[in-house]
């Protein structure tokens, strides 16, 4: 029997662990634990408690809190039961009973850390802020590492300058970190006090210079509230600073561009793409902007692509495939499109977008085989996507496979609903590839049933 205990508390995850645990980690760790965690125990007790464990594991909470019910008839003064009802009301969203069994479980095992976590965090569910500071001041006793998400809950209850006060302190001990900086800039954008902000953030360029972040924010700041001859200096001074940082560039190629310099913006902009410390995110930000310059500078066509030519060769980046492929979609030249368009696929295959783009530009180009191919594998990963359906009736049809067209036009149109536009679309393949069987009669009422959409949507 203590095997049985030990395995399935370790599985669900019932029991309530010690020791200090850090605020900020979403899951307290499960400990060994056995029969002596829960006292002394009867089998019949046992047998309810595995039961509740069951039934909240496949998140049938109603019968799990029934059968804790029967946990509490038999132990009314172990807390693990009221924890664990906790839980259960919590997962329901009642957390008026949850906060309630949690104040028992808490009264009879005061020490718990556990308790007062799930407590603080129920509360803050429950949008009950002063009593979650209460509870996280607790917490804080235990463990100085909750004082970071006391300030966040400050912030929550509107209560700026003790969140304020608190980050500072946290600060002064451990030095700054980016989590809390995002806590200031929220409180300070919050209270609109964007004077306090660009004093911070001024401060803590001269006491560390090197840091490039708090150059980066003063200069998002400065250009936010069009104070671009600011922002521009402070780039400018980060430059100087740090002499080799590429994240300047992410703010200088586009003072470049606003200032006319365009050779300036792409050395810029090819600094941005070669460097290892650019997360992919920024770079598709600044590839955007790279594209929309060259819908209105074409004569820079080449650089774009000696660019998006690096870019692919330095990393593999699906999204930019699309990007490209878009672009040149919007300027017609869909061969080009289609290009990029199925490299980014090959390499991103459950990307959506980027298959409906595909699968479309070979239609436009008549690569019906190509579309009938893909749209069945592609099938396979999107078995419910009506439209893949719709985009191999096409094809099928365009290859005269009018008997494999209408089977799969019409298993696609179990998956339709709520898309008139694409149902006409259907009905006008399936009255094709019947008209070209002879089918008069089916042929004529899938006509009907396009024209009467069509009558409807007008």
């Amino acid at each position: 029997m203590k095997k049985r205990l030990f395995l399935m508390l370790l599985v669900f995850g019932a029991v309530l662990p010690s020791g200090n645990l850090c605020a900020q980690e979403k899951d307290l760790a499960v400990q060994d634990v056995n029969e002596d965690n829960l006292g002394n125990v009867t089998d019949q007790f046992q047998e309810y408690f595995f039961e509740a464990l069951k039934q909240k594991g496949i998140e049938n909470y109603e019968k799990a809190l029934r059968a804790l019910q029967r946990c509490e008839e038999l132990q009314p003064e172990s807390a693990v039961i009221y924890f664990e009802k906790a839980r259960n009301y919590n997962a329901l969203e009642d957390y008026d009973k949850a906060i309630t069994n949690l104040k028992k479980a808490h009264e009879l095992a005061p020490a718990r850390e556990d308790v007062l976590h799930e407590l603080y965090k129920t509360y803050t569910r429950a949008k009950r802020y002063p009593e979650a500071i209460l509870s996280l001041k607790k917490l804080i006793e235990i463990d100085k590492d909750y004082r970071q998400e006391l300030a966040n809950l400050y912030l929550m209850n509107q209560q700026y300058d003790e969140a304020l006060q608190t980050i500072e302190e946290v600060d002064k001990e451990r030095g700054t970190s980016s989590y809390r900086n995002k806590l200031r800039q929220q409180i300070y954008a919050r209270t609109g006090n964007i004077g306090a902000q660009i004093s911070n953030l001024e401060k803590a360029i001269n006491e560390q210079p090197k840091n490039e972040k708090n150059y980066l924010n003063l200069i998002y700041i400065y250009s936010d509230r069009g104070n671009e001859q600011e922002a521009y200096r402070t780039a400018l001074k980060l430059q100087e600073n740090v002499p080799g940082s590429s994240l300047v560039h992410l703010a200088l190629y586009k003072f470049y561009l606003e200032m006319k310099q365009p050779e300036e913006a792409i050395k810029s902009m090819k600094t941005v793409f070669k460097s290892e410390e650019i997360d992919a995110k920024s770079k598709y930000k600044v590839l955007n902007d790279f594209l929309r310059f060259v819908d209105h500078n074409p004569n820079y066509e080449d650089e774009l692509m000696s660019v998006s030519k690096t870019l692919r060769e330095k990393e593999n980046l699906p999204k930019l495939y699309e990007q490209l492929g878009v672009y040149y979609m919007k300027r017609g030249a869909n061969e080009d499109a289609l290009n990029f368009l199925e490299e980014g696929l090959a390499d991103n295959p459950n990307d959506f977008e980027l298959l409906r783009n595909t699968l479309f530009l070979q239609l436009e180009l008549k690569k019906y085989k190509d579309a009938r191919d893909l749209s069945e594998d592609m099938l396979e990963v999107f078995p419910t996507q009506p439209v893949l359906y719709l985009f191999k009736g096409v094809a099928l049809n365009k290859l005269q496979e009018f008997n494999e067209a209408i089977e799969i036009l019409t298993f696609g149109l179990d998956y339709l609903i709520g898309n008139p536009g694409m149902e006409i679309d259907f009905y006008t393949q399936l009255e094709l590839a019947h008209q070209k069987l002879g089918n008069v009669k089916e042929s004529q009422a899938y006509k009907t049933k396009a024209e009467q959409l069509i009558k409807e949507l007008q």
